[in-house]
């Protein structure tokens, strides 16, 4: 038979095999697809027809369309006043490609890494995620992905539309484009936003922050943890451990921060301290919400007390769950290590999270992915310091912001000089595509070896 005249089952099974093919080198395939894209949102940014004023910043250009497709929103530029329609256009191209991207290849590498276990875990894994089913396979599942996420952009483009038109006067197609901009920016984790003082005219509103956490949350959680969630949001205890520790973890870090904001900014005149309970409640909450990863702002980041700080850029270094837009090492990553950490003081030999014992070589990724990220950030912050001369707190919110793709910001981006913009940009794409190439990578190349070293202790301590 010609390949031509193959049957339908025959070309899905080749295509199935290349894509496993390409995937077993995230190392390659990741990175490349992104710089791809960046290539093409700079080439289309440097068009004079995106420009307000009809200049060409090149390396405005580059700086935002690396932020855009690393879904991270730090700018150089005001995006409201800099580029014109076109080129906010691109920009909202240019996240929704990253934020499709991440989410699709982080799950299908998450797959392929399951697909390494033993043949009664694969099928439990297949029956949950039906990636593999009959019809389904890769083009099913990315087709899913696709659904899902413009039927949420989309809910949310709505909701914020009618509040554009009924509470703030916008005619229905500015509403409209605010509403889609916004909606598309939140669900994947972007922050980029059409206002000049971001979000910050918003603080107080409900029917706009609500709807922009619910986006981040929904993006940042995961595909694969919502489609557990679909099939099995009334049986917890039959949820598996990834879904147990990204829920719980997400709960338990939006509480702790929106408390944090509470308490450290509750008398603090120049972020919330003049607002009414109701709007801190809502302030407190947004600003919880958007620091793991999304970037928007209603409140004055250069103006938050220290300790509001330090508590910032530990949400924003753990970030969000796996597989989904949100950046940082993970929620699953940080609370591994909690667990690990647990056991240790315990003097317990295994890690058990929900009577499930935690492997070896997930220990060992989880410590390796948050190390990693540590001397990421430190040598990004030593770089900054040299270059900018700028104090430490405000540089080291700048970089932990752009490697866990967060997009927050004192207010030191615009100010930046070429080789701290740099920097950044080095930051952005390393903690977008670097963590989930790492992660991958690592658990694609874990191998059983059939002998030991002798075994010696050192001193720990």
């Amino acid at each position: 038979m010609r390949r031509n005249d193959a049957p339908a089952t025959t070309w899905r099974y080749d295509a199935n095999r290349r894509w496993v093919r390409a995937l077993t080198r995230p190392v390659r395939l990741v990175p490349l697809s992104f710089v791809a894209a960046i290539t093409v949102g700079t080439l289309l940014l440097l068009l004079p027809l995106s420009h307000a004023n009809g200049e060409v910043d090149a390396m405005a250009a580059a700086f935002t369309a690396v932020s855009a497709v690393c879904v991270t929103g730090l700018a150089t530029v005001d995006t409201a006043t800099y580029w014109t329609p076109f080129g906010q256009v691109v920009i909202l191209a240019l996240i929704q490609v990253g934020g499709f991207g991440i989410m699709t290849l982080a799950t299908l590498l998450s797959l392929l890494v399951r697909g390494r276990m033993g043949v009664s875990d694969q099928l439990v894994v297949r029956a949950e995620s039906r990636a593999f089913e009959t019809g389904g396979s890769v083009t099913g599942l990315i087709r899913r992905i696709a659904v899902r996420m413009f039927a949420a952009e989309a809910i949310i483009a709505v909701l914020l539309t009618l509040r554009f038109r009924s509470s703030y006067h916008d005619s229905w197609g500015e509403a409209a484009w605010h509403g889609v901009f916004h909606a598309v920016s939140a669900f994947n984790n972007a922050g980029f936003a059409l206002y000049s003082d971001n979000l910050t005219r918003f603080v107080g509103d409900p029917f706009i922050c609500v709807p922009i956490c619910m986006a981040i949350i929904a993006g940042g959680i995961g595909y694969p943890v919502y489609f557990e969630l679909v099939q099995r949001w009334r049986r917890p205890r039959q949820w598996s451990v990834h879904t147990r520790i990204t829920v719980g973890g997400t709960v338990l870090l939006l509480t702790l921060g929106m408390l944090s904001y509470l308490i450290f900014e509750w008398t603090n005149p120049r972020t919330m301290g003049s607002l009414s309970l109701w709007e801190k409640m809502i302030a407190a909450g947004t600003a919880s919400v958007v620091a793991r990863t999304a970037g928007f702002n209603t409140i004055d980041y250069g103006a938050i007390t220290g300790a509001t700080l330090v508590i910032t850029l530990v949400l924003m270094f753990v970030g969000g769950g796996s597989a989904g837009t949100a950046g940082g090492i993970k929620v699953t990553t940080f609370f591994l290590l909690g667990f690990l950490i647990l056991a240790e003081a315990r003097g317990d030999q295994d890690v058990v999270v929900g009577r499930r014992r935690i492997g070896p070589a997930a220990q060992r990724q989880a410590v390796t992915v948050a190390l990693l990220g540590v001397g990421a950030v430190t040598a990004g912050t030593i770089a900054m310091v040299v270059i900018t001369g700028m104090p430490l707190d405000a540089v080291t919110f700048e970089t932990v912001s752009a490697f866990a793709t967060v997009g927050l910001s004192t207010g030191i981006t615009p100010r930046l000089d070429v080789p701290a913009q740099i920097v950044i940009m080095v930051l952005m794409f390393t903690g977008r595509v670097g963590t989930i190439t790492l992660a991958s990578a690592l658990a694609l190349r874990s191998r059983q070896r059939h002998y030991h070293y002798p075994q010696e202790r050192p001193i720990v301590g």
